[in-house]
């Protein structure tokens, strides 16, 4: 008897419906095996047969002793992961008549078996509930673990189940389990903005959390330089509390990503909050913007619609950061095999810190720096130009004195006071930009757009060419200058960029100097 179950293939951060076709046939002949399985299955799908027949053993059931063939269909796409242990398992009986449901096909059923028939979770849950409830499925079966992320979908059933005789007596019409039900959006605004840290814990630096504040509210990569112990890493954590709120679109997608990548802890629902990725400088290549034999996503994509940050700077290795050019530009990451394609996105902002040199005492009030002649221009050139052109803002950050540290009693301005700040110089820039496709903040200016939108006066030019000149500033600083003068003038609500906006600018691009590193 052949039965038909739908299972989920997933793809880079898209799902695809896949046909699970079990046909039971007569007895094998002596010595020949007596299941077959078709469809490019990998390793662990095809020693899925074994947990099989355990589970459905241990479970009180019958395992049938015929010819069992199984197709996965598509048959051209390649499936992977023990998620197909309990569709094929479901398949079998229904072949064999243990499971009378006529209504088999309206489920997609996902999940890897255990030998008792426990039911272990899976990754990939909430692009296959969007996929599911796209072609219209009824319900979506899967493990208990997982029934919070793929309940995010609406005008969907999730029933989550953690043994395998649960979803046989389901199926049977013996046993009742009720869908997991999710408030999504009410959910969403509990847990949005809720986070561990905030800028009240930060005494001192006024100038660098204004340049924390422009970078928000533009949306600029930034490079922190300064001594051990300053504070740089301190300030980088507190950035996605001073972020525009996640919408409920962007949580979606987040959580895409983290689901695909198996990131999701048990019972997790939606990701509220903007993610903060701070890999090791001995990440590789590949580990930092995804890929694999069978693509998965790096830690620039995980960092989507957050902050990515990289501590000690220098100490990458070249080739890692030179990958990560053209998604700062591109926004997203595509990654090809010889017989896949698959796209990631990747909107970040960028966040770096470094030592100014390899003692770390270089801009320090107090200390001296000990390196010798050209050893802190050298360490400066371990970081290529043309990364440092796609960062806007290189801010000093110099260590807090101690009567600053002491002093309690003066009011400190909290992240929900900034972040107030800052939605409102991005409303400014959405409506700058409605007519735009695919610009959402000052950051992703083209030159073209800096001109149009970038206008400055007589004052401001003789100003711009002064510091051009006298610093010996480089001309690829020319228009990060202009954007992020744009972003100091919406911060303060103002329709023209004035002399103190770009005087702010000019002042937060130290590495550009020619005499900065001596």
């Amino acid at each position: 008897m052949l039965s038909k179950v739908f299972s989920s293939a997933v793809s880079g951060v898209e799902a695809t419906t896949i046909t699970i076709e079990v046909n039971l046939g007569g007895r094998p002949a002596e010595g020949q095996k007596y299941h077959h399985m078709v469809g490019l299955p990998d390793n662990a799908v095809k020693e899925g047969f074994q947990r099989i027949e355990a589970a459905i053993k241990n479970s009180g059931h019958e395992f049938p002793r015929r010819l069992i063939v199984v197709n996965l269909a598509p048959a051209d796409i390649r499936k992977q992961g023990s998620a197909y242990d309990l569709p094929i398992a479901i398949g079998v009986l229904s072949s064999d008549d243990q499971i009378m449901n006529k209504d088999l096909e309206t489920f997609i059923i996902m999940g890897e078996l255990a030998l008792d028939g426990t039911i272990r979770p899976i990754r990939g849950a909430l692009p296959i509930a969007i996929q599911a409830r796209k072609e219209k499925f009824k319900g979506f079966i899967l493990p208990k673990e997982n029934a919070k992320e793929a309940a995010i979908v609406s005008d969907l059933a999730v029933y989550g189940v953690s043994h395998i005789n649960e979803v046989i007596d389901f199926l049977n019409g013996v046993r009742n389990i009720n869908p997991e039900i999710h408030n999504t959006r009410e959910l969403f605004e509990e847990q949005v903005n809720s986070y561990d840290v905030d800028f009240a814990d930060v005494k001192g630096q006024e100038n660098i959390k204004r340049a924390m504040e422009l970078a928000a509210a533009g949306g600029h990569n930034v490079i922190l330089i300064g001594p051990p112990g300053a504070g740089k890493t301190m300030l980088a954590k507190r950035l996605p509390t001073i972020l525009p709120p996640l919408s409920l679109m962007e949580a979606l997608e987040t959580t895409k990503i983290h689901s695909v990548a198996g990131l999701m802890q048990s019972n997790a629902s939606l990701i509220a909050t903007r993610p903060f990725r701070s890999p090791h400088h001995t990440i590789s290549d590949v580990a930092l913007v995804g890929g694999g034999s069978n693509p998965s996503p790096g830690e620039i994509s995980l960092s989507h619609n957050g902050v990515l940050f990289l501590d000690e700077l220098p100490e990458f290795k070249r080739q890692v950061l030179e990958v990560m050019r053209q998604p700062m530009e591109a926004r997203k990451v595509t990654i090809s095999r010889a017989k896949v394609s698959v796209d990631f996105p990747a909107s970040f902002m960028l966040i770096a810190a470094m030592n100014p040199c390899p003692c770390g005492y270089y801009n320090h009030p107090n200390k001296d720096c000990v390196c010798g002649p050209g050893v802190v221009k050298k360490y400066l050139s371990k970081v290529s130009g043309p990364l440092l052109d796609r960062i806007d803002l290189h801010v000093e950050v110099t260590p807090v004195s101690y009567d600053e540290l002491a002093q309690r009693d003066i009011p400190v301005e909290k992240s929900e006071t900034i972040v107030s700040r800052v939605i409102k110089a991005r409303e400014l820039q959405q409506e700058r930009y409605k007519d735009v496709p695919g610009i959402y903040c000052n950051a992703q200016m083209s030159s073209n757009q800096v001109k149009q939108f970038c206008q400055i006066n007589q004052a401001g030019n003789i100003l711009l060419k002064t510091a051009m000149e006298r610093l010996q500033l480089s001309a690829r600083a020319y228009d990060r200058i202009l954007k992020v003068a744009r972003t100091a003038a919406d911060l303060a609500g103002s329709e023209d960029i004035k002399i103190e906006h770009l005087a702010e600018a000019i002042q937060l691009r130290s590495l550009d100097r020619e005499s900065w590193a001596g």
